[in-house]
């Protein structure tokens, strides 16, 4: 009798599951399947993200690991350059897909990977050439003695950064085909290496920031060239990238989307690296060490909010062209009720967060300023809430409000750190204060456009 009860009810939950999977339009339901493939992915990324933190500063020191941070979040200004070339693709394959015009998706595919080959080709020979002629030791404030290392360290970043923007278009692919999971499984097993490598090296090898530079910047590009050989060769062969697909007018189509799409990311990446920069440059690189810290410690609370998140950008896509607008309102309406529980979790992270940095960093456990570790959260919290909305702005394309804000916002940050730091002496958290204040759009403008354009339907352009 007890054993039939069991089956029975297990048979319920499996039919239940089933019935999860299989119910809503197939839009839903593909977002559904990647949302828990994703899940269950980034939870294994983000485990392998914590794990590599205490194991790379116990390989270097903390001092070592600010520097490697500073000037890989200088160099991944390279990544400006592809024009937005990469995030138009985004939209455009999605919307040749949902069109089903697989030949206009192979030559967005195309068009792109020629492009973008050709710019990081050319922008990592110039970058290398350039930084023979770059004090590097005294810009980001290093230690007396590292000149030569960081040289040939800097060497090594621009020749990842720029190789890993040109074969991470099959990420982009995949995800833009809405198989989010697909594109995240690539990352976790890079990651994966990457911990493996690095964690050898702590066994044979004495703390060398050029041994750190290799196992992290190698490893996970080789994963993405054979990621496009067998892609490309199997599931996605119809959108394989070839010359005589290369359309010069489709790289404007792009660039027009992307364009746009590449102001945001300037503004972000002007957000992320100067902040960087402007710690170690006005107070040590081990500064830089403990706001990473804190940072990752709340980021990686949002890495597993935007599991759920991913699908929300094509989906988007997909729906808005299709003119399904109360798709995407419930969609909105499912994702703000899912973030209560993530804010919860975020206090809960904050008031326990001390005795967290010691589990989690052991031997190399680091005093973080508590100021520093309160504004990380109230950023984490604010930039959920925002990429709610500003996922649903961005696969609908309708860019031109958040353009705008952008330039105005980065100028503000720049502006409000300088006068934090040097008039107002606030400390290393201010410049955290200054991201908040800069991301009004985020958390203000974007629901207001959003109701403006799916509820509201204005007609006023500005919106659009």
């Amino acid at each position: 009798m007890y054993m039939a009860g069991v089956k029975k009810g297990v048979d319920y939950l499996a039919e239940e599951v089933k019935n999860f999977f299989s119910n809503g339009v197939q839009r839903s339901i593909d977002a559904k399947k990647n949302i828990v493939g994703s899940f269950l992915i980034k939870a294994a990324n983000m485990g392998i993200s914590l794990l590599l933190v205490p194991i790379t500063i116990n390989y270097v020191n903390p001092t070592q690991y600010g520097v490697w941070l500073t000037l890989t979040s200088m160099v991944a200004w390279v990544a400006l350059f592809d024009v937005g070339l990469t995030q138009g693709l985004r939209n455009k394959f999605a919307e040749a897909r949902a069109l089903k015009d697989n030949e206009l998706a192979r030559t967005y595919v195309s068009t792109t990977y020629f492009y973008v080959t050709l710019i990081f080709v050319l922008l990592g020979t110039i970058l290398i050439g350039a930084s023979y002629f770059v004090d590097w030791r005294s810009l980001i404030n290093a230690p007396i003695g590292t000149e030569n290392e960081l040289k040939y360290l800097v060497i090594i970043v621009i020749s990842y950064f720029c190789f890993q923007f040109i074969f991470q278009i099959i990420k982009v692919v995949i995800t833009s085909d809405q198989k989010p999971a697909l594109a995240a499984g690539i990352e976790l097993i890079g990651q994966a290496l990457v911990l493996l490598t690095v964690w050898l090296l702590t066994q044979f090898t004495q703390g060398s920031l050029i041994y750190l530079g290799l196992a992290i910047g190698v490893t996970p590009v080789v994963i993405l060239i054979l990621a496009n050989i067998y892609y490309f060769g199997n599931k996605y062969y119809d959108f394989r990238p070839s010359v005589s697909y290369v359309k010069k007018r489709y790289a404007s189509e792009l660039i027009t989307m992307g364009g746009k799409f590449f102001i945001l990311q300037l503004a972000a990446m002007i957000q992320y690296s100067t902040t960087l920069f402007l710690i170690a440059h006005y107070f040590d690189p081990e500064s830089v060490t403990a706001y990473n810290i804190a940072f990752k410690y709340f980021v990686s609370l949002q890495a597993i909010f935007m599991i759920f998140l991913t699908p929300l950008w094509s989906s988007t896509t997909d729906a808005y062209y299709l003119n399904d607008f109360n798709w995407i309102i419930r969609a909105l309406e499912k994702y703000i009720l899912l973030l209560i529980p993530f804010v919860l979790i975020a206090v809960l992270m904050l008031v326990f967060a001390k005795d967290i940095y010691r589990l989690w960093l052991g031997e190399v456990f680091i005093v973080i300023d508590s100021k520093i570790t309160i504004i990380c959260f109230v950023y984490i919290v604010l930039s959920m809430f925002s990429s709610v909305f500003v996922n649903v702005v961005n696969g609908m394309g309708t860019l031109k409000i958040q353009f705008i804000s952008s330039i105005i916002t980065s100028v503000f940050f720049i502006l409000a750190s300088y006068a934090f730091i040097n008039f107002l002496n606030l400390g290393v958290w201010s410049i955290i204060l200054a991201s908040i204040l800069s991301n009004v759009y985020g958390f203000i403008i974007s629901p207001i456009q959003v109701y403006q354009v799916l509820v509201v339907k204005t007609p006023n352009k500005i919106w659009y």
